[in-house]
């Protein structure tokens, strides 16, 4: 079984509080985009679960978010079969895209019908939940709003499909480090959400995300490719939730060949496209 795991973008995201249980409580937009790292399960001769991967700088053992999905399901439904998983990683870590929640997801998901467990995808997204904020909407897909700390998901109507242009600095941000710095006093909302009227509207441009400025002032390169982004005509740039990808969002795919041929002498560069809940679907579906 050979399965897709694609990354996300965080198209808006606003900071509400802060929670009891030391997490803030947030109000985001996430957006499936077509660039994914790519999972395979093979049976295993024995009960074991055997996890290895070709990035040499992620663990790949027990602490691993797919390990730990694989063995959430073999724990709670007593599953006695093994299974071997390699990973074939494109998504880098710390970059604002889930990559690792998105493996853990399509763990949850691939493994389900791997063992058989006939589990509805609300169990799996509530499974989701126990890994990470961002797992329950990797079983989901398309454009999505994330309340609670981002893993209480509600589908929203899919954009039409739009090129984004993903840049990749070399170095990685924590998201906690991100969240420890950010004064949550400097955040108002008494005109109302942003998000909440985009739902409506479908204003790309009118979007934000409330931790850039926490994330610019360690890292002010990352606002020079923001603006230079917003220069060349993207309907919406923005850094991806805490991490150091910044993406531009482009009407025309022409627009954004030429802000890549710009960008990519100094950084990473990858022009890929958002994808619909359907489409997204269907690709994961392909693989099992």
């Amino acid at each position: 079984m050979r399965i897709k795991s694609f990354a996300k973008i965080n198209l808006g995201l606003e900071v509400i509080g802060k929670r009891e249980d030391g997490y803030h409580e947030v109000r985001t937009l996430l957006q499936a985009v077509d660039f994914y790292d790519v999972l395979e399960f093979h049976s295993a001769p024995d009960d074991r679960v055997a996890l290895e991967g070709d990035d040499p700088t992620l663990s790949w053992g027990e602490d691993n978010l797919i390990f730990r999905a694989a063995l959430l399901l073999k724990k709670n439904f007593r599953v006695s079969k093994g299974v071997e998983i390699r990973v074939t990683k494109t998504i880098p870590p710390g970059k604002g895209l889930g990559g690792g929640s998105s493996n853990a997801a399509m763990t949850l998901y691939a493994l389900n019908k791997h063992w058989g467990l006939g589990l509805e995808k609300k169990v799996l997204m509530d499974f989701g939940k126990e890994l990470g904020a961002d797992v329950p909407f990797f079983l989901e897909g398309g454009l999505c709003l994330g309340t609670g700390r981002g893993d209480d998901i509600v589908p929203a109507s899919d954009l039409d499909s739009v090129s984004c242009l993903l840049v990749f600095p070399e170095f990685s941000i924590s998201t906690a480090s991100i969240y420890g710095q950010f004064q949550l006093s400097l955040t108002s909302h008494s005109k109302g959400s942003k998000i909440i009227k985009f739902l409506d509207s479908r204003k790309l441009g009118s979007l934000e995300n409330e931790l850039e400025e926490t994330v610019f002032r360690p890292h002010p390169q990352l606002k020079v490719i923001k603006n230079l982004f917003r220069d060349h005509g993207a309907e919406l740039s923005l850094v991806s939730g805490t991490g150091s990808a910044v993406f531009g969002l482009f009407s025309g795919r022409e627009k954004a060949e030429k802000v890549m041929e710009e960008l990519k002498k100094s950084y990473p560069s990858f022009l890929v496209e958002t994808l619909s809940r359907e489409r997204y679907q269907e690709s994961i579906k392909l693989g099992v």
